[in-house]
């Protein structure tokens, strides 16, 4: 239910601002609008307000919206109301109408990023876990317990790094423009080597999902190797080991954190039955040594390790705020990046070096709405700002039926002094038609892969 009312007030959201762009600014234009509705179909819902000429609707089905305003070229306008018409505005003016509904999702990207650093968020301090055995991190000397106190792409400007996810967002960035990353850290256990370059640049990205960290090394925030709640009877149970222990060492491996000892718990079954390992950990003041058998499990077709224990310890958070500038202009930076990042990928995918798995559609961005919405009104406040991002992106990409599609017979326009002809325009949008509804269905068949897979 809450995936539901999640996805629905997104939609609902992000559609009504996307249309009201278009409306504002076809009112400030002097041109007339019959309709304002959000969703297709048979109206719902529908009313006029006193002294307006706009009715509004809310249509059957909720996947869009439209404005429909006075327009020759759809039903005859009578001579006192031609000057209304859209169709004979300048043609600065139908550019600007167009174009106000995906700068309305931008400008609403913009705010929701800015309120969140306004009224400030608990996020993982920039504390490096252990990186996985043969990623680009291990090869750069990174062993975990490392704070990051600076970070950015070689050959520009280096950024403070307030939480985690300033580190991860460089990292996506680097990986997807194919750039070497710079780390400056401190209270590292190596210190002498606080500065380091992580070779980005050497990676083949097709998927930008939690693989793509893994590869990097750098996927999770540090975590104490402190076991958590047990299983009455499972593996660490028997073992003996108590909720607060603190590991420091499987068999004649050091442990630094949590993700490490999760791994070679995991591991310990990978070519067989988990043998039995001797466990050095803190206890209190106490140091002593468990006897610890990891249970067999699998997981699809992948044999790995249980103990039967929550392991490792919540991250170490920082609480993230900014100031009113400041918060609003790292709105504006975060969603011109986002933005940016957004048509790198579909250009990736365009030439065949991203995967098309990248699409999501409606299930998956209800499951993401849903699970944002669990996590708290942060987290989904950040959800419908990437998703406002999207849609504003989308609907400008040179796509015949979408707002871009519209912007570049403008563009042709006002090379050429002359419209694009009904026949080419009819032509355009079949085609425009054909590629949206393929990206649709590769979009939902990712989505079903992906839920259901």
């Amino acid at each position: 239910m809450l995936t539901l009312a999640a996805f629905v007030l997104a939609l609902g959201l992000l559609i009504a601002v996307h249309e009201f762009g278009h409306y504002r600014m076809a009112v400030a234009c002097g041109v007339r609008v019959l309709r304002f509705s959000i969703g297709f179909g048979k109206p719902l819902v529908r009313w006029q307000p006193k002294g307006s000429s706009t009715e509004f609707a809310i249509g059957a089905f909720p996947l869009g919206g439209y404005v429909r305003m006075l327009d020759e070229r759809e039903a005859p306008v009578p001579q006192a109301e031609r000057h209304l018409a859209f169709n004979n505005q300048p043609l600065r003016s139908r550019i600007a109408i167009v174009a106000a509904g995906p700068l309305a999702n931008l400008l609403l990207a913009v705010l929701l990023y800015a309120v969140v650093n306004w009224s400030g968020v608990q996020l993982p301090a920039p504390i490096l876990a252990s990186p996985e055995a043969g990623s680009i991190a291990a090869g750069a000397g990174v062993v975990g317990g490392e704070r990051v106190a600076r970070a950015g792409l070689v050959d520009a400007e280096l950024q403070d790094m307030t939480s985690f996810e300033d580190l991860r967002w460089v990292l996506t960035r680097g990986a997807l423009e194919k750039r070497d990353v710079r780390l400056v850290w401190s209270g590292a256990t190596h210190p002498e080597r606080a500065d380091i370059v992580l070779k980005l640049s050497t990676m083949d990205v097709g998927d930008a999902d939690a693989q793509l960290f893994r590869r990097i090394g750098i996927g999770a925030p540090f975590t104490q190797p402190v076991i958590g709640q047990l299983v009455a009877g499972a593996a660490a149970d028997r073992a003996g080991l108590r909720a607060g222990d603190v590991v420091r060492q499987v068999g004649a491996v050091p442990v630094v954190d949590g993700q490490q000892l999760r791994q070679l718990i995991r591991a310990s079954a990978s070519s067989g039955e988990a043998p039995a390992t001797v466990w050095r950990i803190s206890r209190g003041a106490s140091e002593l040594e468990v006897t610890v058998k990891p249970e067999r499990a699998l997981e699809g077709s992948a044999a790995v390790g249980r103990i039967g224990a929550y392991v490792g310890a919540m991250p170490e958070l920082v609480l993230v705020r900014y100031g009113a500038l400041d918060g609003l202009w790292r709105g504006v930076v975060r969603c011109t990046d986002v933005s940016v990042l957004t048509l790198r990928m579909m250009g990736k995918m365009l030439i065949g070096e991203a995967s098309l798995k990248n699409l999501s559609g409606p299930l998956t961005i209800a499951d993401y709405a849903g699970k944002s919405a669990g996590m708290g009104l942060t987290q989904y406040l950040l959800f419908l700002a990437l998703i406002s991002v999207s849609l504003g992106v989308l609907n400008l990409l040179p796509l015949p039926v979408l707002d871009g599609g519209h912007l570049m017979y403008y563009l042709w326009e006002g090379i050429t002094g002359k419209p694009v002809s009904e026949v080419w325009t009819e032509r355009l949008q079949r085609g425009g038609v054909a590629v949206l509804m393929a990206m649709m269905a590769i979009a939902i068949f990712n989505d079903i892969n992906r839920l259901f897979g």
